[in-house]
């Protein structure tokens, strides 16, 4: 059975390949690689959902974890928490149906979609590194 910092530690994983392939799917749609675009973002949907299992899992059979520091290293980390967690509620949507209207050869909408929802994806894919860090090895 996996415990709790290794799940977390999957979680993170699952979020750094998700950067990384938001990142080259970003740049094969700006090169005009549609098809490579296209099976690099469905990995990309894929990872996040693995993250998703894994974060869940470790919610359901482990006691959330609680940041150790304090003081302006609180701070640091609910400034980074707070807009992580809300924004992270957008994102099954926003990639969801980026890739609906992608598939559905709504080009148009697909890019209106992504023109914000992509930097919000990769903010919270970040973000969510960093809150791992801040939990399991940057405590003050």
């Amino acid at each position: 059975m996996l415990d709790d910092a290794t799940l977390a530690a999957t979680s993170a994983v699952f979020n750094v390949a998700s950067t990384l392939l938001l990142v080259l799917g970003r740049g094969a749609a700006k090169a005009g690689l549609h098809d490579r675009h296209r099976k690099i973002m469905g990995v990309a949907i894929v990872t996040s959902a693995l993250f998703l299992v894994a974060y869940a899992s470790r919610w359901v059979a482990f006691e959330p974890r609680k940041f150790a520091g304090d003081g302006a290293a609180r701070i640091v980390y609910l400034t980074i928490l707070i807009p992580h967690m809300i924004l992270a509620m957008a994102v099954p949507y926003v990639a969801l149906r980026a890739a609906f209207l992608g598939r559905a050869g709504r080009l148009e909408d697909h890019v209106k979609l992504v023109r914000w929802g992509w930097p919000v994806w990769l903010f919270v894919s970040i973000t969510g590194v960093i809150v791992y860090g801040f939990l399991y090895h940057w405590p003050a």
